[in-house]
């Protein structure tokens, strides 16, 4: 599977379609030409991980090299899915390609192992003096503490590329939070609050269903996937021009179908 692909060159298939693809392939996983066509169609799923996947990286560490690792767990998840798994595909898919991206990076470690052994030690120091100080230490007061100059405890810890991702837990066992749930949000909603957030995300989704297959692909492309109007034109082999006409037709439509959901729901309320 060539791995320098063009997001913009996709054309996109039916639903149908689709599902046809995966049954043909469930009976012939040896057809490496429908495992690729598989792939294409998914490809965007590499986009959304690595734009989530937060890392300190070296220099020689590229975007595309991050990709190349996510199409590498895209072809594992394709290659590997059953329906028995009982998820959707995407949410395998997502998992494997994190995973895989993660596992690249942290396998590629630049340093010597003596090195990551002072830079053990250097943490564990501020760990200590943490405890004893109530607050966190100086680099001066790691470096006397374990009796070396500022200036190695400062070039020690500036030579640490930990790999870190939003996606990570906190801990190691099963139940343990992944860092993207211990994050606050400063515009968390209260529970009366996300509750009437969920009923208006019903209500779009219900919505979006009756918009004609063209318009709801497209604002399923521009919304959720963050691709501009010019992406999703070449994906679908349409004008940016249409794109832009077919989205402001599908905006208003939307409009109209909420305003009516939200008169009958009034007008049951009032009946």
């Amino acid at each position: 599977m060539e791995q320098d692909i063009s997001y913009n060159k996709i054309k996109r298939v039916t639903n149908q379609e689709l599902t046809e693809m995966w049954t043909r392939y469930f009976d012939d996983h040896e057809n490496k030409e429908l495992r690729d066509a598989l792939i294409l169609q998914y490809i965007y799923l590499t986009r959304y991980v690595v734009g989530r996947v937060k890392v300190a990286l070296p220099p020689t560490f590229s975007y595309e090299d991050i990709a190349s690792y996510g199409v590498e767990g895209l072809i594992d998840a394709v290659e590997k899915f059953t329906p028995k798994m009982g998820a959707r595909f995407e949410t395998y898919a997502l998992v494997r390609i994190r995973g895989n991206i993660i596992d690249k990076i942290r396998s590629q470690d630049f340093l010597p192992r003596s090195v990551r052994r002072k830079i053990k030690d250097v943490k564990e120091a501020q760990e200590e003096l943490k405890k004893q100080f109530g607050r966190a230490a100086t680099d001066t007061e790691v470096a006397d503490f374990l009796g070396i100059e500022k200036e190695k405890v400062e070039q020690l810890l500036s030579d640490d590329t930990t790999i870190t991702s939003i996606y990570d837990k906190k801990g190691s066992s099963e139940g343990d939070l992944e860092i993207i749930d211990t994050i606050q949000d400063a515009q968390a909603l209260n529970p009366h609050e996300k509750l009437e957030e969920k009923d208006v995300k019903k209500e779009l989704e219900n919505a979006l269903k009756r918009l004609p297959e063209r318009e709801r692909t497209i604002m399923v492309l521009y919304y959720h996937e963050n691709m501009t109007l010019k992406e999703i034109g070449e994906a679908i082999n349409v004008s940016e021009s249409r794109i832009s006409q077919l989205h402001a037709q599908a905006i208003m439509k939307l409009k109209n179908l909420l305003s009516e959901n939200r008169a009958e729901r009034l007008k049951r309320s009032i009946i």
